[in-house]
């Protein structure tokens, strides 16, 4: 754009170096004389989370009312872009309203394991599914002219040591599995920014990683946006300037700036690659500085969020059609999450909801009879018997049980990564003795994603809600009622056992590195291809009708079936295309994958035509060796169903492309072997990195909790005290999100999170204290500390100095 071109050549060294670091926790930076406005920044993957007064990028402190609307997690059920395109919309109306131009989100990592602790703000363990529910909320976000920024860009895994963990991923599964969901977006909703993640991948921090964000991002893809760092990941300003990372946040003061115009001066960084950073953000402020403030009618957008919970809502069980329930059936409710609800996880995320009815509230207002309320067991898991004892009371009382279990806070929270797949003990011995009083017991799971399912059959029917969002209470009470169609069906598998899993025993890992030596074989692709038993397969879930597939033509260009209600009532199922290779093949790859679906609403014995169209991705695999996407010549099997093991229609199509003779990208062995080192380094194409953590002294890119095995007495002791405080907030139910980000960030984030307080300078001297120097130690940190605020106030002045104003 010229007028950007000219107006990054009208600023100083100075200037532009100072765009590409937030002003504060929230804001841009702002050029007043060259009439460049800062602009506000906010999280919102499903709420907009303003925060008024006191600043944190935690969820701590308080925000502006808003819309909680369901988790990714949740949406993802509904299979359905539109619905999430209104969503979409809805949040970047309310971010509009609040004079928000930049939401963080949505976020769209892939679920390596069902024990990432962050997984309910992700769609799917499949990348077509995610990529296409966050196109749609992109394309809504963005035309209220708020910039999405789909996020964490990329292969973030695990909440563990998330700010130092080095994912080790060969480049194949790198592009097919973690990148795919992301390059969807980036061609088919074309965001105006991208939130880079915390961890290295392949030995480069994500924000200074030239090949994830100049030669795939940029170059490939066509990106034109601002890449944002997550908070506090910004590892080296000077460094991420050169490959392509726009602005870090929040502000760490003037510190990077001084680095970047120091090496710019130097000759180590080019001033061409700060004037390409500087013209990004201002190409962002003035894309979401051109739109006028949008109303917002809070009502509608609570109806919204109520519709896309049902619509979400996955029904794994429902024996003799005990749901949906007739108007004047007596229920007991049971359960703490009835009078409490959950309805969203812990972190950057937490939403100040408008309104929050519960479960008791929802079905006091819908056409059933409560006959009374048990709250059952305690949400910290400590056996009570007396509320066992009221609950089962009830459960004799009623027609129907309506039992709501789930997940405790604790469990499922950013920082944390989960332990365990199973539910708390006591809500399982809780629902075996109300199943023994009353077999009509309908379990109503709230969880932020998969559990264990070992009880299920002592559940006439099971509804799994995930996290509904401030509405997700009637939004149930609407399911089983049949007000609504739960018309979920399930973007994860539910695995019999964690044992199951394709990373048990490796994740998340405690050590420097997170390989990926499981490859490709993520989610039902290693179930699939493996041929394990699972509880739930992807895919799946019930209506209140059935459905049959039939008639399937396969051309060139795409398939058609056609879909018929078989039932007696008005319904929705989701048409879900897999494709597989047939016959012998060079490229070791999952036996079916997800390449296409489409949500049908059907009346009650209709039947309709439905095409699901080919793209550019049905049947590439990608080429290491020739760093490009190819097709396999050769028969491919395309078949059609209602979920990844029922697919009953199907046809082959041959396809023209490369001829593969042996795979020389990934072990045959996969995925029912797991590789061994020299296996996984011949995937990479090099040798493995050190794992380990080391002995020697702690650098600025350790894990503060390494303060653990520090020389100084007075490190370790720090150590002590924060690891209590993370105990006492595990052992009360509520994660103490400041401390698990100290314990599992790198020591830079004293620098990089004060906003001008710390210098880099002062992270150094600091860890001369704390690798046993006491003495040099408090003296650097002395002189760090004034030295440091001498040339804050030096550049701020300097900064500050130009007052003239003019428009943008």
């Amino acid at each position: 754009m010229k007028e950007t071109t000219a107006l990054v050549a009208s600023l100083s060294l100075l200037e532009k170096a100072a765009l590409l670091s937030g002003a504060n926790t929230w804001q841009t930076r702002a050029i007043e004389r060259a009439g460049i406005p800062a602009v506000w920044m906010a999280d919102g993957p499903h709420g907009v989370r303003r925060q008024v007064g006191s600043a944190d990028h935690l969820g701590i402190n308080g925000s502006e009312p808003a819309t909680c609307f369901p988790t990714a997690a949740t949406v993802a059920g509904s299979w359905d872009d539109e619905l999430a395109e209104e969503i979409g919309t809805a949040l970047g109306r309310e971010a509009s309203s609040q004079g928000v131009g930049v939401l963080l989100g949505p976020g769209l990592n892939i679920k390596r394991s069902p024990l990432g602790g962050r997984s309910f703000e992700y769609f799917s363990e499949d990348p077509e599914l995610s990529g296409r529910l966050a196109a749609a909320y992109v394309r809504g976000i963005q035309s209220e002219g708020v910039a999405a920024t789909p996020k964490h860009f990329a292969v973030n895994s695990q909440e563990l040591r998330r700010m130092v963990s080095d994912s080790v991923i060969d480049e194949r599964t790198l592009r097919e599995i973690y990148l795919t969901a992301f390059e969807i977006v980036v061609r088919e909703a074309s965001p105006w920014g991208i939130m880079s993640s915390y961890n290295l991948v392949n030995g480069a921090y994500a924000h200074e990683n030239a090949h994830l964000l100049i030669d795939i991002l940029r170059q490939e893809w066509g990106f034109s946006g601002a890449v944002v760092s997550d908070w506090g990941g910004s590892n080296d300003a000077v460094a991420a300037a050169a490959a392509g990372g726009t602005v870090e946040m929040p502000s760490p003061g003037f510190d990077s700036v001084r680095q970047i115009v120091a090496a710019v001066e130097s000759g180590e960084l080019s001033e061409a690659d700060v004037d390409a950073r500087a013209a990004e953000v201002i190409d962002l402020v003035r894309r979401v500085t051109a739109h006028p403030r949008a109303s917002v009618d809070l009502d509608a957008h609570h109806a919204l969020a109520r519709r896309a919970a049902a619509e979400s809502a996955v029904l794994l069980r429902n024996d003799d059609a005990l749901l949906p329930l007739a108007g004047g059936t007596s229920v007991g409710l049971i359960g703490a999450f009835a009078t409490v609800p959950r309805y969203q996880g812990a972190g950057s995320s937490l939403v100040n909801a408008t309104r929050v009815p519960t479960l008791v509230d929802a079905v006091g207002a819908s056409t059933l009879k409560l006959e009374g309320v048990a709250e059952g067991f305690r949400r910290d898991g400590i056996r009570d018997d007396e509320l066992h004892r009221e609950a089962v009371a009830l459960a004799c009382r009623a027609e129907v049980v309506v039992l709501a279990l789930g997940l405790p806070e604790i469990a499922e929270s950013e920082g944390l990564d989960r332990s365990t797949l199973q539910l708390p003990a006591e809500q399982v011995r809780l629902l075996r003795e109300v199943r023994a009083a009353n077999p009509r017991t309908v379990v109503v799971l709230s969880a932020g994603g998969v559990v264990e399912t070992p009880w299920a059959e002592d559940a006439a029917a099971l509804l799994h809600a995930y996290l509904g969002g401030q509405a997700g209470a009637e939004a149930i009470a609407d399911v089983l009622t049949g007000a609504v169609e739960p018309g979920g069906r399930l973007a994860e598998t539910m695995p019999l056992r964690l044992a199951d899993t394709p990373t048990a025993g490796a994740f998340p890992s405690a050590g420097r590195t997170a390989e990926y030596r499981e490859g490709p074989f993520v989610g039902y692709r290693y179930y699939e291809t493996a041929e394990v038993p699972v509880a739930f397969p992807f895919g799946f879930g019930l209506g209140y009708t059935t459905f049959s597939y039939s008639e399937l033509v396969a051309d060139a260009e795409g398939v058609e079936v056609t879909v018929t209600n078989t039932g007696d009532r008005d319904g929705s199922d989701v048409a879900q295309l897999y494709v597989s290779r047939l016959g012998a093949s060079g490229v070791t790859r999952p036996v079916r994958e997800l390449k296409g679906y489409a949500k049908v609403r059907l009346a009650a014995g209709e039947s309709r035509r439905l095409r699901i169209p080919f793209g550019p991705r049905t049947f590439r695999y990608f080429d290491a060796a020739a760093n490009a996407w190819q097709v396999e010549a050769g028969e491919y099997e395309v078949a059609v169903g209602s979920h990844v093991r029922d697919l009953p229609v199907r046809a082959t199509i041959t396809r023209e492309g490369a001829t593969v003779s042996a795979s020389v990208d990934l072990p045959a062995a996969l995925p029912t072997t797991r590789v061994d080192d020299s296996t996984f380094a011949a995937m990479l194409g090099r040798a493995l990195p050190d794992a380990a953590w080391g002995t020697g002294p702690l650098a600025e890119n350790d894990p503060m909790d390494r303060l653990a095995t520090a020389k100084s007495p007075l490190a370790r002791a720090g150590f002590r005290l924060l690891d209590s405080r993370r105990r006492k907030a595990e052992a009360a139910g509520k994660p103490d999100l400041n401390i698990l980000f100290l314990l599992n960030g790198p020591f830079r984030v004293i620098s990089k999170m004060s906003g001008g307080l710390a210098t880099r300078r002062l992270t150094a001297a600091v860890l001369t204290l704390v690798n046993g120097q006491t003495i040099r130690g408090l003296g650097r940190v002395i002189a760090a500390y004034f030295g440091g605020r001498r040339d804050e106030k030096a550049t701020k002045k300097a900064f500050d100095a130009a007052a003239t104003k003019r428009s943008i």
